[in-house]
């Protein structure tokens, strides 16, 4: 009789629509709870997975209900950090969701599991922010644990997919011992010409009223060159339903027209696989997919956790 393996558990915190569990499933590892907010990054992430995912505020949510894990994951809320946004770091409420994940790690340890390792995504400002004081009190809390803390922004072109988007990766593991080493750069042998769809709806074109101003290099606090049919996309972000100028969206021409990218291309600019369900509406899926962890990275940082658990006798 064969025996039965028993995988290492993941807890996904801000798990959206699963890019970061997404990575670690590939890599044999269980995604025994997962955690969102958005209702509709919930049903999304229903849609896709097999394993439970609760729909909640997590600083609502009863600690001691969340199952114990080996790994615990997440990419905290990253607009307190983020260019794009005011920047109000841990002035933010948003920002303060670092300190859930701290006291779900404490409440692990209390109940007598420490997680092996922590996985972490966000932005690539986050290093940057108030001058480097942010990242020095999470590297802190997280020291403060026993954990031995990694750090490196890695960006998904870097990684076999043709989208500009740099993340900063915190990898934790509790074994001081640990020796660490982030996936190794892959060539990049795809455009975003190579991710179109052929047949689009008419309603993803431009019209020639809206044109000239998405074509337009920016107004008042943000200014910049608009270009598109660019081979490697701008960073996806979560209000592309809003339509952005073309100096901060990406934008084809297909047919002698202008248009914006539909919801499967940035299903594919994420790394998501063709079979990935989007039952939501565009709106909510320009969403889901701005937020999301790129797969293709999110699995290549999973196989080397797995390879550092490995050398340390820790994995299942």
């Amino acid at each position: 009789m064969k025996e039965m393996r028993i995988k290492m558990k993941v807890v996904s915190l801000f798990a959206g629509i699963g890019g970061l569990d997404s990575g670690f499933i590939q890599n044999g590892y269980e995604v025994v709870w997962a955690n969102d907010f958005d209702k509709y990054a919930v049903q999304t992430y229903q849609a896709n997975y097999d394993n439970p995912i609760v729909l909640g505020d997590l600083n609502q949510i009863e600690l001691d209900s969340i199952p114990f894990a080996d790994v615990i994951i997440g990419g905290f809320p990253c607009q307190p950090f983020s260019m794009m946004g005011e920047l109000k770091g841990f002035e933010d409420t948003r920002g303060t969701l670092f300190f859930r994940i701290v006291e779900i790690i404490n409440n692990q340890i209390e109940r007598g599991n420490k997680p092996k390792a922590l996985v972490l995504e966000n932005v690539r400002n986050l290093k940057l922010h108030d001058n480097g004081n942010t990242f020095k009190v999470i590297k802190k809390t997280l020291e403060d644990f026993g954990y031995v803390v990694y750090d490196k922004i890695l960006n998904s072109a870097d990684y076999g997919i043709p989208q500009t988007r740099n993340r900063t990766f915190i990898v934790c593991f509790s074994n001081p011992n640990t020796v660490f080493e982030y996936p190794n750069e892959v060539k990049l042998n795809l455009t975003l010409q190579d991710l179109l769809e052929t047949n689009v709806d008419k309603k993803y074109f431009l019209s020639d009223k809206i044109l000239p101003t998405i074509l337009s290099n920016g107004t008042g606090g943000y200014k910049g060159k608009s270009e598109i049919d660019l081979k490697i996309a701008r960073p996806l972000c979560a209000t592309m339903a809003k339509m952005h100028r073309a100096c901060q969206d990406n934008y084809v021409t297909q047919n002698g027209k202008v248009r914006r990218l539909t919801p499967r291309e940035c299903a594919r600019l994420q790394g998501f696989s063709e079979n990935f369900k989007i039952p939501v509406s565009d709106t909510q899926a320009y969403k889901q997919f701005g937020n999301a962890v790129t797969v293709n990275v999110a699995t290549a940082v999973a196989y080397m956790v797995k390879r550092a658990l490995i050398q340390n006798g820790e994995w299942k």
